[in-house]
């Protein structure tokens, strides 16, 4: 059962790119603090062992979930564009098919970009060209491992206002040689995050049930039935859930087991905080307890459900959360361990993120579950400090805008 089934099908599409670029800001919780502790060039090795290690495996879970075929250039790109490294319109993909082998890439609008120029030009280089170049190519190891992704151009951008920020060349060719596998690969590839299987798209379903036909300009996202809708969701939760896993296996090779948890308990809370205020506004909710219940049904650090075994209930005007402490989550390491009876600020977060008058506390504390509830109260909150750092994104605010979705032929 996925939690959000309980969504109409027009909601899921509303709630499909929210959720991947929800996933995209992630980073920029954790990059803050890890620049904090390592530096610039710390944070770029970071940012790269963690995207190398959890973007082929998620990349080729939803390939299996959308019955996305082939190995070629066209299937590269479908991968990207359900991507939470390249969430819609924020990172504004275009492409161009020559054949099979060939193609390119260019972003009209870079949302990464417009956070980082303003930290300077060695910034701006770190991202566009320490972290992307391998970075890139690890995500098209997920579908040809013989792919190679290139620049055309890219920032620092000469003039400074040049549009495309950015443009790259996609080739296969069996000269290139695979990127080497990053030696933590069989450490995530056993977590269950990489392994758990979701239920399958029901094909009786009305709309698309897969991303099989032509590559497309823009997703649509409601034209895809609900239970393919349901699966995205689904997967694109446990893409941020291996990109944190993978993030935290970076910390520990660079910090010492405290100073890893406590970097990746901030990353949690920021993004924790600035998803539930996105989710909330994306759906129209209030800022009742009822609302609160229903976002944190939604969360994606709550997601899916198999995952997670979390139960959220209400209770007139308190919300009670219940995290079970030997769900795969918790085992995984991952987000549904880094909360316990002393550390609750992700819930808060998360609360807030609703309404700034919420506070939880702990009901009742066991080996097997901790029970949270949740109630208003008379003062608001200021802002929890690691949501207003990830607040720096001008990610926090973007809208997403219709766009007609067209198929993209070999030129």
């Amino acid at each position: 059962m996925s939690r959000y089934s309980e969504l109409s099908r027009d909601q899921l599409a509303i709630l499909l790119p929210e959720l991947l670029l929800c996933g995209h800001l992630i980073d920029r919780s954790g990059m803050a603090h890890t620049i904090g502790a390592f530096g610039r060039e710390g944070m770029a090795e970071v940012a790269i062992e963690e995207w190398q290690l959890a973007s082929p495996i998620y990349t080729r879970r939803m390939r299996a979930a959308l019955n996305i075929p082939g190995t070629g250039v066209e299937t590269i790109f479908k991968g990207l564009q359900l991507d939470i490294g390249a969430p819609p319109q924020f990172m504004d993909f275009r492409f161009r098919i020559t054949d099979d082998n060939h193609g390119e890439f260019w972003l009209d609008h870079c949302g990464a970009l417009a956070d980082v120029e303003p930290m300077g030009e060695d910034f701006v280089v770190s991202m566009c060209h320490t972290i992307e170049d391998p970075t890139f190519d690890a995500t098209a190891l997920a579908t040809n491992p013989l792919a190679q992704v290139r620049p055309i151009h890219r920032p620092p951008r000469v003039p400074a206002d040049r549009v495309p920020v950015c443009a790259w060349t996609v080739v296969i060719d069996d000269a290139h040689e695979p990127p080497a596998i990053p030696a933590h690969t069989p450490e995530i590839e056993a977590t269950a995050a990489a392994k758990i299987e979701l239920a399958p798209v029901d094909s009786a379903d009305t709309g698309n049930g897969d991303y099989a036909g032509p590559l497309l300009s823009d997703l649509t996202f409601g034209d895809f039935s609900k239970s393919a809708l349901v699966r995205m969701a689904d997967e694109v939760c446990l893409q941020q859930h291996l990109l944190t896993l993978g993030f935290q296996i970076a910390l520990r090779d660079r910090a010492s087991a405290e100073q890893a948890t406590d970097i990746a308990r901030k990353q949690f809370t920021g993004i924790a905080g600035l998803t539930s205020e996105r989710l909330r506004n994306a759906l129209g909710l209030g800022r009742d307890a009822a609302a609160l219940a229903q976002i944190l049904r939604l969360h994606p650090a709550w997601n899916p459900l198999p995952y997670t075994d979390i139960d959220v209930s209400f209770e007139r005007e308190t919300v009670v959360l219940r995290l079970r402490r030997n769900s795969p989550g918790v085992a995984d390491g991952g987000w549904p361990a880094l909360v316990d009876a002393e550390y609750i600020e992700p819930i808060n977060a998360m609360a807030r993120g609703v309404d700034p008058h919420f506070d939880t506390r702990v009901r009742a504390a066991g080996d097997d579950e901790i029970v949270f509830e949740i109630a208003a109260v008379e003062t608001a909150f200021k802002e929890i400090p690691e949501v207003a750092i990830t607040r720096f994104s001008t990610g926090a605010d973007f809208g997403f805008t219709e766009r007609r979705s067209l198929p993209l032929t070999v030129v």
